[in-house]
């Protein structure tokens, strides 16, 4: 017995999974909040997910990962991946809740929640979406730059994976984090991409698919420092000397699953039962040449549309050729537990509930524009809060922006710079919009929107003509 959320949340949902694994046991344990108080709140009720694993053989052949949104139930065979087998996350808490959320009338989305706290104390929180390997849980855990920190700036992890959002007694929407743990991709992760989810992996944490160092029985993968171990075990389990070997010892998707209590930069409104208020909203992506560091939507179904033609560069943790841009909708394309057509209207409607003022407003971002000569236009990881600040004001009505055919752009001067080896000619050329490229981007949206026919919103058909037009004005 598993809950996904605070214990006795309204927004929280409990589950019940059989296994044949102790890994999965184990696992849940550190992702969930597990055991008999779960089963006390759930009482009687009906109310609850049935999750059957088996990993049987692990035989790639005969793996089944099948989930049943009419019938509340998942099954998953031949499999002992974390997302397949630790039924709570995807299975549940995206792709059976996000049906449950059409029917209910919230919203289960693939999303981190972090809160910005300003120098005068006041914290806004931000969902923000994005594709695998595009930083989320640098994100989430982010370190402001020193001269923000100074001002009094910090940023607070609600979640890095998942939100269940719903809208409050006073009309805004609020997300919590359903899960318990962080499941991190391990490769990549060090002291400078992200110390605190580094520091979340101190202690009573399970690693998946790392190399053992046998000298002093501590974990390694690519990028955690530049000291491979000599005398290590890989993660296929064959003796590896990191110092010679042309292999990987880690797999570039193994994992850490940490507890979320051992973060140091854990929000104090976690295990608040109603969540907490969403300011912003943020889908973002890797693309090297096309979309700008940051603009923000013209209306709540233009943002709708922003997500819907999200596309991402891809890479590792999504398997399949490195390079091409895949369409990943809002992240949740392989998340959503019924038609993505339906999906988007799901969206459309929930906005068509809230009040202009307490509805969030929709962002997109781009970490990773690059040069002619392949080198990033932007520093990333804690300078993106910069970006943060600018989205927040927005919120908040401080500052103003510019129209472009896509969306509001910042005026360079709007970006703070303190600090930073830039200046406002450079920020111009990442908030730069390519017409040709946008209209060249625009025929892979028809071809998206395309596969859903009449399933389709009429509100996004009528979205994307609206920025075919004044990309051509």
């Amino acid at each position: 017995p598993y809950s996904m959320g605070p214990i006795g949340s309204p927004l929280s949902k409990i589950g019940i999974e059989i296994t044949d694994s102790i890994y999965v046991v184990l696992n849940m344990n550190i992702m969930t909040r597990v055991g008999k108080k779960v089963l006390d709140v759930l009482g009687d009720s009906n109310d609850w997910i049935r999750g059957m694993h088996c990993k049987c053989n692990v035989d790639p052949e005969n793996r089944w990962i099948c989930q049943f949104p009419e019938d509340n139930t998942i099954i998953s065979v031949n499999s002992a991946y974390g997302g397949n087998v630790l039924l709570g996350k995807k299975c549940f808490a995206l792709r059976i809740a996000s049906y449950l959320g059409k029917n209910e009338g919230w919203q289960a989305e693939h999303m981190l929640i972090l809160g910005l706290q300003k120098p005068n104390g006041e914290i806004k929180y931000i969902c923000a979406a994005f594709p695998s390997a595009c930083g989320k849980t640098n994100l989430a855990m982010l370190i402001p730059p020193e001269g923000y920190q100074k001002k009094g700036y910090k940023v607070w992890t609600v979640g890095d994976d998942i939100a269940w959002i719903k809208k409050g007694e006073d009309g805004r929407l609020y997300a919590i984090n359903p899960e318990n743990g962080f499941f991190g991709v391990a490769p990549g992760t060090n002291m400078k991409s992200n110390p605190n989810a580094l520091k979340s992996t101190m202690k009573g944490t399970i690693f998946t698919n790392v190399a053992h160092n046998l000298d002093n029985n501590t974990v390694w993968w690519e990028g955690l420092d530049k000291n491979p171990p000599a005398n290590a075990i890989d993660w296929k389990g064959q003796p590896w000397n990191g110092q010679t070997s042309d292999e990987k010892g880690a797999h570039p998707n193994s994992r850490f699953t940490a507890p979320t209590a051992n973060c140091p930069c854990l929000s104090s409104e976690f295990e608040n039962p109603n969540g907490v208020p969403i300011s912003a909203f943020i889908f973002g992506g890797r693309r090297e040449k096309l979309t700008p560091l940051v603009y923000q939507s013209k209306s709540w179904n233009n943002g709708v549309f922003v997500g819907s033609i999200m596309g991402s560069e891809t890479t590792a943790a999504a398997t399949g050729a490195v390079g091409v841009v895949r369409r990943d909708p809002m992240a949740m394309l392989p998340f959503c537990g019924y038609n993505m057509g339906d999906y988007w209207k799901h969206w459309i409607e929930i906005g068509e509930t809230l009040d202009e003022d307490k509805a969030p407003k929709i962002f997109n971002v781009n970490w990773f524009r690059k040069d002619e000569d392949g080198n990033f236009l932007w520093p990333g990881f804690g300078d993106n809060l910069r970006v943060l600040d600018w989205i927040i004001d927005r919120c908040e009505g401080k500052v103003d922006a510019q129209e472009t055919a896509i969306g509001y752009l910042p005026y360079a001067k709007d970006i703070n710079l303190e600090g930073l080896d830039m200046t406002e000619d450079d920020i111009n050329k990442i908030l730069d919009v390519d017409k040709d490229a946008w209209n060249e981007e625009l025929k892979g949206v028809d071809e998206l929107y395309a596969k859903f026919g009449d399933r389709l919103p009429k509100e996004l058909a009528q979205e994307l003509e609206s920025v075919k037009n004044a990309l051509n004005k």
